[in-house]
């Protein structure tokens, strides 16, 4: 499964990912009753649709990157006006897990902290505190990725 998916999507961290997100679809379903007949076949089928599922999801990403960069807001904070897509981009695929999911569903999906939230099966007091360790982290990084100095001459 691991070379059906890495020749398709081309990157080994995705394509580890997917191969046992198929797995873990193949044992669920061979626990309910009545069990499917496992076959390689059927397991090329739940990984086709586990590498789908990937596309459409990066697919939604780059539509909310193009959004941000086709109709850009006005900056609440004048960070905001520095921001490379491209660079933004590697940041936010280089954050936790946490930090990247809850990101990308308030800023890139465009969702409110409290769908944020029941999306993540976390409080919104906790959804918020999580958003703002987030933002902090990826300021960091992209600062220190971007060779910036954040205001007042700290990096």
């Amino acid at each position: 499964m691991y070379g059906y998916l890495l020749a398709r999507c081309g990157r080994r961290a995705v394509a580890e990912d997917l191969t046992a997100e198929t797995f873990l679809v193949a044992v669920a379903a061979c626990r309910r009753q009545p069990a499917p007949e496992p076959s390689t076949g059927w397991l090329v089928g739940i990984a086709r649709h586990k590498l789908v599922d990937h596309w459409r999801a990066s697919e939604r990403e780059q539509r909310g990157l193009r959004a941000v960069e086709a109709e850009p807001d006005p900056p609440d904070d004048p960070w905001d006006e520095r921001l490379d897509a491209l660079l933004a981009r590697q940041v936010l695929d280089a954050q936790a897990g946490a930090h990247r999911a809850a990101l990308t569903l308030r800023y890139l999906d465009g969702l409110p902290v409290p769908e944020v939230a029941r999306t993540l099966g976390r409080t919104v007091h906790a959804t918020e505190a999580l958003l703002a360790r987030a933002r902090a982290a990826f300021r960091r990084s992209y600062m220190a990725l971007g060779g910036l100095e954040e205001e007042g001459g700290s990096r």
